[in-house]
Formats: C-alpha cells, structure tokens, sequence
C-alpha cells in the first residue's frame, strides 16, 4: 500500500506541478519511491487538459526534473479522499478542498509551506502565473524550503504505519 501525497492549487499548471514533481524527485533521492506515490490537481477546472506552464516547465528543466507529460486535472472527492496527505499552496486553496472532499480530510490537509521550518507568518504560496520568471523562482524557492519537512512527515508517518 503506497502512501499518497496530492498537492493542489487553482489551475494545476503552475505550482502544484512544480511541487508534485519537487516532491516525487526527493521522495525518489531518499529511497521512497516505491512508498509514495505523488499527483497534483487544481481546484478549478479552468486548465484541465492543458501542460504544465512554460515558465515553470523552464525552471524544472534548468533542476533537471522532467514536466513533459503533466496534463492539468480537476480535484475530485475521490482524489482528495484518498491522498493521506493534501498539501495546498495557498489559502484560498482551503475551503475549495475542504467543500469537495467532506470532513474525511481532517487532519490530511494542510498548507504546504508548514513544513518549511523557517516559514514566517504567512505560509502562503502566491500564484506565480501573473508574474514574471522572478515570481516563479520564488515559488519554486518555497517549495523547496518545504520539501524536506514534507519527506520526514512522510517518513514518520510510514514508519508509524508500521508499528
């Protein structure tokens, strides 16, 4: 039984890709892949279909992490019901999420930047897509600050399903 992670912002073109794909490259580097299994989705259906935004596609190139075959997705009750672990980039991620899903979600949903350990008082992740490559290299940035605290929950979390 693998472990899902499901990372959400609005359209599913920008930073919850760059996310997912973030978090699949260190969940891989720390021997996790065959546990967790990473997705992401929007919590709109305004891109459904469409890929991953060029500029955030250039940034995970410049990283070495492939974004060819990302398609954007729609969150559905399903999706968010079965991830153990729903990370939203931004708070008006929030209620969308917690609307879809139910009271299921209790305690799997949380902001993503949480995990970052310097994080300051805002934990939001700003949608990039109105700026320039500056805005997304702060995003990317970000998510990166948090990556690391997101594995050892991860990784506890595992270890305490084994126990």
């Amino acid at each position: 039984m693998s472990y899902v992670v499901l990372t959400v912002c609005t359209g599913n073109i920008c930073r919850s890709p760059l996310a997912e794909l973030l978090l699949r490259e260190r969940f891989a580097a720390e021997g996790l892949a065959d546990q967790v299994r990473v997705a992401s989705c929007g919590t709109t259906g305004w891109e459904e279909g469409e890929p991953i935004d060029p500029r955030a596609r250039a940034l995970l190139d410049a990283h070495g992490i492939a974004s060819h075959e990302h398609r954007a997705r729609r969150m559905t009750r399903r999706a968010l019901q079965d991830a153990d672990l729903i990370l939203a980039m931004d708070h008006d991620h929030l209620q969308p999420i917690r609307d879809e899903a139910g009271a299921t979600i209790a305690g799997r949903l949380h902001l993503m930047r949480t995990f970052d350990p310097e994080v300051g008082a805002d934990p939001g992740i700003r949608d990039p897509w109105y700026g320039d490559e500056r805005d997304f290299e702060t995003c990317f940035a970000q998510i990166e600050a948090a990556a690391d605290g997101v594995v050892q929950h991860v990784r506890e979390q595992l270890a305490s399903r084994r126990h």
